[in-house]
């Protein structure tokens, strides 16, 4: 099931997830639907609250569909370890048409639970790394947002804005 994504406005997007407790055949359709619904957005990375469901679960797919192996779970994922700076131009599903240069660590290792609740961790570079902060700020109630100027920040809210009036977001 492809799910609509949820666009900034949205409550569910500024508050901070529920953990995950029970790993049951639920999780697992919920988690399907989510690549579903990424892959159908055209994302690399989704988080559940931004399908309006919040709870901590995160999919990623930097190679959006090339390489099977790289599909991952994220449930309750935390940042365990930061190393080094990159910029680059990032962009949120939940926001859709805006992208900003976003100042982030270039290597990061995520602890996580997998489908069935085992832990693991994982280090991504470059993009996967950035896609681990980006959905771990979801998970936090934080969007991407909140890492530019607060000038930037603002003309994209005053677009937001105008866009809701017109009824166009």
């Amino acid at each position: 099931m492809i799910y609509p994504i949820v666009k900034f406005g949205d409550p569910v997007l500024e508050k901070p997830a529920a953990e995950v407790t029970t790993f049951d055949d639920g999780i697992k359709k919920l988690v399907e639907d989510m690549f579903e619904s990424m892959y159908a957005a055209r994302g690399v990375g989704l988080a559940a609250p931004q399908i309006g469901i919040s709870q901590r679960i995160a999919v990623v797919d930097v190679t959006f569909k090339e390489d099977p192996g790289a599909k991952l779970v994220l449930i309750n994922p935390i940042i365990i370890h930061k190393v080094g700076r990159q910029r680059s131009s990032e962009g949120c599903l939940s926001i859709p048409e805006f992208r900003e240069d976003v100042t982030r660590a270039k290597t990061v290792t995520v602890r996580a639970q997998d489908l069935s609740g085992k832990f693991f961790e994982h280090t991504g570079e470059d993009l996967l790394a950035r896609a681990f902060l980006h959905e771990t700020d979801h998970l936090n109630g934080k969007l991407y947002i909140s890492h530019i100027s607060g000038l930037k920040r603002d003309l994209i809210k005053r677009k937001i804005k105008k866009l809701v009036k017109a009824g166009e977001w």
